[in-house]
């Protein structure tokens, strides 16, 4: 099976999402980040470029989902309210984690969930949920 292997990062300076074209690690352990600004590119440097990898997988919208997301898994908790998760990877593949009073379970991603946010611009979705 082919899988496509691509990064986006978060620049925690600029406060902005950026596809990713090339990571490279320099002898001292530093990592540089080249982004895509949409004009000639930019350089992001360690702390401030936070690294999220595609999972090979779309929402139920077609939208790409990558480690750091937030999903709105549908499903719906006793309240009525949507359950919704970050996307993590674990050993072999990309899920999320559920809560079951105070034990987290964890889920493999479905194409079944929607893209609602990111762990970066969107951390008021997980307030209550960790």
């Amino acid at each position: 099976m082919k899988r496509e292997i691509k990064f986006r990062a978060y620049s925690s300076h600029n406060h902005k999402m950026y596809p990713v074209s090339n990571i490279e690690w320099d002898i001292d352990g530093r990592t540089w980040v080249t982004a895509d600004d949409g004009k000639n590119g930019i350089e992001l440097i360690d702390d401030e470029a936070h690294l999220m990898q595609y999972t090979g997988l779309h929402d139920k919208n077609g939208r790409e989902i990558y480690e750091g997301d937030i999903l709105d898994i549908g499903l719906r908790n006793q309240d009525g309210k949507p359950v919704i998760a970050p996307v993590s990877y674990e050993t072999y593949a990309a899920g999320y984690v559920l809560d079951n009073g105070g034990n987290g379970i964890w889920q493999r991603l479905t194409e079944d969930c929607e893209v609602i946010g990111n762990i970066f611009e969107n951390p008021e979705l997980l307030e209550g949920k960790q």
